[in-house]
């Protein structure tokens, strides 16, 4: 009767994610998460945010590690806190420090956690790791021992750990830190072509990890939702509020000190300036840029919050050189 009423709630009723009026406060009286509302269908869903916003601690309660102070959370119709078994058999989780089973070959560890997930028919489970393996592009390296992939295939294969049991929501907390542009595009194409037929829920403070597939984009601060909509929303919300500068060294010096500066392009004795406009407007010579990137108007959104210094990420900015600019034109595209 359990699998019936499972088939009915996934197949009817309940959205896949489904959060209200979430709290979590630490024992160190830290609130973590302050009234947060979230909702999300099938496809690709972007949680976006500051370190520190509640990101994780988010997913972490969805993904049953932790239970909320206050507030309900379902997954499909059950209820995170007191139907955990139920939920688990519907999520993949992707953490942010997948790692370890440095000395195991690839299709080792997809088997060991395809077992703990319950498939202990081999016959049965040996199609359903070689298919997770192929499906992430790992098949040429599936008698690799861990230790000798990349970056990028490491987070391949906690893709596919995470696949091995057919989940119907795939939860993924910060999968791009420390790739490399070509990684983090082809991971974003990924999870694009894997949430056709399933709900992601991609947690990230690098803007540019939610590309052209993304359906909605909710913004996380200071434990709050400040921000949910679409892409094209978010845009819209940005207009007018960048501007671009080409000018010297010292101006663009000068400029940096009174305006948050989304990029900085040095050209010989010339450098282009993209920032979000002040309070005071724009410096001599700029002008507005008609359409901003993603990160642009993430950046002016938290800049009209006050909060542009902290949503930025110094060390995670994209170069404008990378081929990221093709993935704004999708966006574009997408929500056009």
């Amino acid at each position: 009767m359990s699998v019936n009423r499972a088939t009915t709630r996934l197949d009817v009723v309940s959205p896949c994610i489904e959060v209200s009026d979430l709290r979590h406060v630490y024992k160190d009286g830290h609130m973590a998460l302050d009234g947060v509302n979230l909702t999300c269908e099938t496809g690709v869903y972007g949680l976006l945010g500051p370190n520190g916003a509640g990101k994780s601690t988010l997913m972490r309660i969805l993904c049953t590690l932790i239970r909320p102070t206050e507030g309900s959370v379902e997954l499909c119709g059950y209820d995170v806190t007191k139907q955990q078994r139920e939920v688990r058999r519907l999520l993949g989780y992707l953490p942010q420090d997948f790692g370890g089973w440095r000395s195991h070959r690839v299709i080792e560890v997809v088997d060991t956690l395809a077992q703990l997930s319950g498939l202990f028919s081999r016959k049965v489970r040996r199609p359903r790791v070689e298919h997770v393996i192929e499906q992430v592009g790992l098949a040429d390296v599936a008698y690799r021992k861990v230790k000798q992939l990349s970056g990028g295939m490491v987070r391949r294969l906690g893709v596919a750990q995470a696949l091995v049991h057919e989940p119907r929501i795939l939860v993924v907390d910060e999968p791009t830190v420390g790739l490399d542009p070509e990684e983090r595009i082809r991971f974003r194409k990924l999870m694009e072509e894997i949430g056709r037929d399933r709900t992601i829920l991609l947690s990230t403070h690098i803007v540019a990890d939610l590309g052209a597939s993304c359906r909605e984009i909710s913004i996380l601060d200071a434990g709050r939702s400040v921000f949910t909509g679409s892409p094209a929303e978010l845009f819209r919300s940005s207009v007018g509020a960048v501007f671009e500068l080409i000018t010297s060294v010292e101006m663009a010096d000068k400029a940096e000190q009174n305006h948050e500066v989304v990029s900085r392009i040095s050209a010989g004795d010339q450098v282009t300036l993209r920032a979000i406009a002040s309070e005071n407007g724009m410096p001599p010579g700029a002008t507005r840029v008609d359409e901003t990137t993603l990160e642009e108007s993430y950046m002016a959104f938290m800049s009209a919050r006050g909060r542009a210094t902290v949503a930025r990420q110094d060390d995670e900015l994209l170069d404008e050189s990378s081929t990221m600019e093709v993935d704004e034109r999708e966006i574009r595209e997408a929500v056009s």
